[in-house]
C-alpha cells in the first residue's frame, strides 16, 4: 500500500542553496562550452591539414569523447591522474571531462558545417581579391555559425545536464552536489530531486529559449 507522506517543506527550504548551486552548474557548463568551442576549432584546423600526425590526434580526441561514456573521461582525470600522483580537484575534473567531450562533439559538428559550404564559396571570395583568411572570417564563418549554430545549443544544454556528474567526484557546490547533501540529512530524496529536476528543465528551457532569440537577431536576414 502507497503510504509516502511527501513532504514538499524540507525540499522549499533548500531551495535557496539549490539555486545557488544551479549558478556553480550554469557556470561550469559555459566555461566548458567556452573552451570546448576553442579546442574544436583547433582539432577541425588539425583535421584539415595536410599533416597525417597531426590529422590523426585530432581524429583520435574526436574518436575517444564520442565514444567513450563522459563518466569515464571524468573519472580518469580525477582518479586516474590521482593515481600517478597528479592530483585535481573535483571542479576542475569536472570542467576538464565535459570540456574534453564537448570539443569532441563540436569538432565533429563543426567539421560538418563546414563540408556543407560550397567550395565555390571560397573562390568566389579570392576572385574578388580577399585574400584566403578573409575569404574564411567574411564568407566561410559566417555560414559556418549559421549551420552549427543549433547544435551548440544542444551541446550547452548537455554540458548543462553532464555537470550533474560532479557528485561521484565530490563536487558538493553545484546543483546536484547541494542535493545530494540535503538528501543525506533529510532522507527526502523524491522531493529534493523532483525538485532539482525542475531547475535543471527550467535551466535547459531558458538556454533553448535564449537562442531562439538570439538565431532571430542574428540570422532573420
Amino acid at each position: 500500500m502507497f503510504d509516502y507522506t511527501f513532504q514538499w517543506r524540507t525540499a522549499l527550504r533548500a531551495l535557496p542553496d539549490m539555486l545557488e548551486g544551479a549558478v556553480v552548474t550554469f557556470e561550469t557548463a559555459a566555461l566548458s562550452m567556452i573552451f570546448g568551442v576553442l579546442i574544436a576549432l583547433a582539432l577541425l584546423a588539425m583535421r584539415e591539414t595536410p599533416n597525417l600526425a597531426t590529422r590523426a590526434v585530432a581524429g583520435t580526441w574526436v574518436s575517444i569523447a564520442r565514444n567513450t561514456p563522459a563518466l569515464f573521461q571524468i573519472y580518469i582525470v580525477y582518479f586516474g591522474l590521482g593515481a600517478i600522483g597528479l592530483h585535481v580537484s573535483s571542479w576542475a575534473a569536472l570542467l576538464a571531462g565535459i570540456t574534453f567531450n564537448n570539443a569532441g562533439y563540436l569538432a565533429e559538428n563543426f567539421r560538418g558545417g563546414l563540408k556543407a559550404i560550397p567550395d565555390t564559396q571560397v573562390r568566389a571570395a579570392r576572385s574578388l581579391g580577399m585574400s584566403s583568411f578573409q575569404a574564411y572570417r567574411l564568407v566561410v564563418v559566417p555560414q559556418l555559425l549559421r549551420i552549427v549554430f543549433y547544435p551548440i545549443t544542444n551541446q550547452m544544454v548537455w554540458a548543462v545536464l553532464m555537470t550533474s556528474l560532479g557528485v561521484i567526484v565530490g563536487l558538493n557546490n553545484d546543483l546536484t552536489g547541494v542535493t545530494q547533501d540535503y538528501n543525506v540529512r533529510t532522507f527526502r530524496t523524491f522531493e529534493l530531486f523532483a525538485l532539482a529536476a525542475v531547475i535543471y528543465y527550467l535551466i535547459a528551457k531558458l538556454i533553448v529559449a535564449i537562442a531562439r532569440l538570439l538565431a532571430w537577431r542574428l540570422f532573420r536576414y
